[in-house]
């Protein structure tokens, strides 16, 4: 019998709670690499983009070379070849005036073909041929600091030169950079699985087993000095008894309760997660962290 959270012929709701200490969950190129902050409340900030990064860069160390679990959005690969190549693999004639019936059979093999396809979906009529877009079941939020985070620069010094140039004008032989950090934060995002789709991609229950397991270790294989210390202390999945939902997400979620236990949180110690009142008829919880 699959266990309930493995099932993809249900919908799933899910929380996922991780924590920085002195790093950069998420920087903002457009400020100068800063934390991402929410200008008006001072929230932290970390997009649902880096998050599915994390994840899709799991796969490969959990299904090496395996059929079923290659990436499509993956570094130094071009995605109009891998289209041009469910083209070519399925016959199906290279032209932007592709009928229903073709864009189904070649967006039925990218998600046969490639996990974050078939999980996340993707637009795939970027190349000569029009595949269309594959509605992905699975969709994150951002995540949100449950209070003010206090993003600080440090500043760093190197003492090796960038170019055999500035060696050779007699430049400083120390340069200056800047690294940023929070000092401490508590993040929260929300995940939702829809079964009529995952049903529609070929969702397996291997596939959402293999997205728990990269969610509770979303960050052991992403470390980076830059980061610091970033840690899941919660993932609590809400599981209906049928592909369309007993409840609301939103009611589900706003049963599980974040707090601070003091002004100046530091730890996950210094705040109360509590998960007792999350009962609905209809629906299981279970939790994998926390």
């Amino acid at each position: 019998m699959t266990d309930a959270h493995l099932d993809p012929t249900r919908r799933h709701d899910a929380v996922l709670i991780f924590d920085v200490l002195d790093g950069n969950p998420n920087g903002d190129p457009d400020a100068g690499n800063q934390p991402r902050v929410d200008v008006e409340t001072g929230q932290g900030l970390v997009t649902d983009v880096s998050l599915k990064r994390k994840i899709r860069d799991q796969i490969p160390l959990l299904h090496p070379d395996q059929p079923r679990y290659k990436i499509f959005v993956e570094a130094d690969t071009a995605l109009n070849t891998n289209i041009a190549r469910a083209f070519t693999a399925t016959a199906t004639p290279v032209t932007k005036k592709t009928t229903p019936d073709q864009r189904r059979i070649v967006q039925q093999w990218l998600c046969n073909e490639f996990y974050d396809i078939r999980m996340f979906g993707g637009v795939v009529s970027t190349g000569n041929g029009n595949a269309g877009r594959v509605r992905g079941p699975v969709q994150l939020t951002f995540a949100r600091s449950i209070d003010r985070v206090l993003a600080q620069g440090h500043g760093i010094t190197r003492i090796t030169q960038t170019t055999e140039k500035d060696i050779a004008e007699g430049g400083e032989s120390t340069e200056m950079g800047t690294k940023w950090t929070v000092h401490y934060g508590l993040y929260r995002a929300h995940l939702h699985y829809s079964a009529p789709r995952g049903t529609d991609t070929g969702v397996t229950p291997d596939d959402l087993a293999t997205l728990w397991q990269t969610l509770t270790n979303l960050f052991e294989h992403d470390r980076a000095s830059g980061r610091g210390e970033m840690d899941v202390k919660g993932l609590y999945i809400f599981t209906h008894d049928d592909a369309y939902g007993r409840a609301r997400a939103s009611q589900l979620f706003s049963r599980i309760t974040i707090n601070a236990l003091n002004t100046t949180p530091r730890t996950i110690n210094d705040y109360k997660i509590d998960t007792t009142d999350t009962e609905h008829a209809g629906v299981i919880l279970t939790t994998l962290v926390g």
